[in-house]
């Protein structure tokens, strides 16, 4: 599939997004106060200039590997390749399934690939510090993590609420040497962390890099934190030719505000045989304020700083949202996605909780793997689709994180039924 410019030009790959304004179709661009702007470019400079700088890049390859401990493994998932094809009385049907351990990423998930990036970025820019929101903890971590290793100082925006939820990563943040600032306005989660990230930029941009943790925000983040987490794909595509001898057939990933999706799928995208399917939060419903699907409910809006989908209400405010994985539980998704959705190239479903709670213990109890509540919205997704597939195909699962971190509120949420 190719986005085609007009019937005479040649079809232009879906991978070359975004243009020289940051902008992916009718998403993106930038929407910050002009105190932000100089940071802005001077980040796109220096992002640029590094595109051409091998030390920089064999720096980041030998952090991967000896760091980080890419790469990840791709592993067959023999007990959720049973599970689907149990589900359907066709002995036919049910594909091969497969899982990416991004669990095993140095910190427990994906968010570390990012951080190490935009680390060595603050570093070329002669910052001495840095800040990042949270959600579930995973990105606070990961970029506690990467402070601490490059001798950064590290503040992190958390909400109350995800405070409570996450308090075992919010500890792990601490003891790396980070200090975690409670978010008390608004819903207590991801987006008011966002929204006093965004505040302290505006008035420390001098001296302060702000590591965003997702593939959001006014460009250039959006493409800076997709390629860094493209290690996903990339290494994906390479273990599948060695591990099945083709492309896969379907790849799976969660959507919140997009990281691990983007990273997973960008490689794929110029690969027409390979469905791409993204899973939302599905929450508790379809009504506004009980979900955190954007792509799937939303209209086009502008948050923190870029255009794409976001939860609005009628008169255009942004909505609350729910998700039983603080990850997850987000209003808005990054500018790449929205495009992708609006040329057909990425399928955007939704999965609620109770059916995350279920691909949870799925995972756990068919694969002794505890996945992050975000990764078990894919895993109960993936073992759908798989069971309505050919026995001779293939489906990927981004596992992009372990549920260290969500074992105690699985816990209460399933109570008497755990």
């Amino acid at each position: 599939m190719s986005q085609v410019d007009s019937g005479k030009n040649p079809p232009t790959p879906i991978s070359h997004v975004p243009n020289e304004r940051g902008w992916y179709g009718q998403c993106g661009g930038v929407y910050v106060p002009e105190t932000l702007i100089e940071a802005l470019h001077q980040l796109e400079q220096v992002y640029f200039r590094v595109q051409d700088d091998k030390q920089f890049w064999d720096r980041l390859g030998e952090l991967n590997r000896v760091y980080i401990g890419r790469p990840t493994p791709l592993q067959q998932a023999y007990g959720l390749s049973k599970r689907a094809r149990g589900m359907n009385q066709n002995n036919d049907l049910g594909a091969t399934i497969w899982l990416k351990r991004e669990d095993l990423a140095h910190t427990g998930a994906h968010k570390i690939n990012n951080t190490i990036g935009q680390a060595l970025l603050t570093k070329k820019m002669g910052k001495k510090r840095v800040i990042a929101e949270t959600g579930a903890g995973q990105h606070g971590v990961a970029t506690a993590t990467a402070a601490a290793y490059f001798g950064l100082e590290c503040d992190v925006y958390m909400g109350a609420e995800d405070i409570r939820r996450q308090n075992l990563n919010v500890t792990r943040m601490k003891m790396l040497g980070a200090r975690v600032i409670p978010v008390e306005d608004g819903s207590r989660t991801l987006k008011d962390a966002t929204n006093e990230a965004m505040r302290d930029w505006m008035g420390s941009v001098e001296t302060t890099h702000y590591i965003l943790g997702s593939v959001v925000g006014p460009h250039p983040f959006p493409m800076i934190v997709r390629d860094f987490q493209s290690v996903i794909g990339r290494e994906t595509k390479a273990q599948s030719l060695r591990h099945i001898g083709a492309m896969p057939d379907v790849v799976v990933a969660c959507v919140g505000g997009g990281s691990n999706a983007a990273g997973m799928f960008y490689p794929f995208v110029d690969e027409e045989s390979v469905r791409l399917v993204g899973v939302e939060a599905g929450g508790r419903g379809m009504e506004l304020g009980s979900h955190a699907a954007p792509l799937t409910h939303g209209k086009l809006g502008v948050l923190h700083g870029s255009m794409s989908y976001v939860l609005q209400d009628q008169a255009g405010q942004t909505s609350p949202v729910h998700s039983c994985s603080a990850g997850l539980d987000y209003p808005g998704v990054g500018p790449e996605h929205g495009y992708w959705k609006d040329i057909g190239r990425v399928h955007y479903t939704s999965v609620d909780d109770e059916q995350a709670l279920e691909g949870f213990l799925w995972c756990a109890r068919d694969e002794g793997i505890i996945p992050a509540l975000e990764s078990s919205h894919a895993v109960a997704k993936a073992v759908q689709i798989a069971s309505d597939m050919p026995k001779d195909t293939h489906l990927i699962i981004n596992l992009s994180g372990r549920g260290d971190k969500d074992v105690e509120e699985v816990a209460r949420l399933l109570g008497d039924r755990l």
